[in-house]
């Protein structure tokens, strides 16, 4: 199967967070564990939101969160501890209830990671909940592809 593409598209909004490995991110082998690295998608997320959009902080006052429905990651190399890793993400796209993110993840000897998450706005009960349309419109305008 082939993998996703590991840059974002020209002239697309992106964000991106540096992250240096502590020690107990890692593994008996010395190697971030794989678990990590969806964590690391999250903090790239959030980062974009605060950057682009508006602060999830916002929606979670509003009784709103973007629960995640899928989450992909392509691993390449390993990063091992103290490791500056730098995670870059951007919206690659929008539609009703639901978003896709993508990311890649790269350390001085390059690219270590890529990885995709989808979300749906739901309320505190878990239930999906429409974007409002000029959010959407406006997600829509930093987003790759519009769906």
């Amino acid at each position: 199967m082939p993998r996703r593409p590991c840059e974002p598209p020209p002239d697309i909004a992106t964000s991106t967070v540096r992250h240096r490995v502590p020690f107990y991110e890692t593994d008996a082998m010395g190697v971030v564990h794989h678990s990590n690295y969806v964590r690391y998608l999250e903090l790239a997320r959030i980062r974009w939101l605060d950057e682009h959009h508006r602060s999830y902080r916002e929606y979670v006052a509003e009784n709103q969160h973007f629960a995640t429905t899928h989450v992909e990651v392509d691993y390449y190399r390993s990063a091992a501890f103290d490791d500056e890793i730098s995670i870059s993400a951007w919206l690659e796209w929008i539609r009703g209830a639901s978003l896709r993110m993508a990311y890649r993840l790269t350390t001085s000897e390059g690219l270590i990671c890529s990885g995709a998450t989808e979300h749906a706005l739901v309320d505190l009960r878990g239930r999906v909940q429409r974007i409002p349309r000029e959010e959407r419109e406006r997600l829509a305008r930093l987003a790759h592809k519009v769906r």
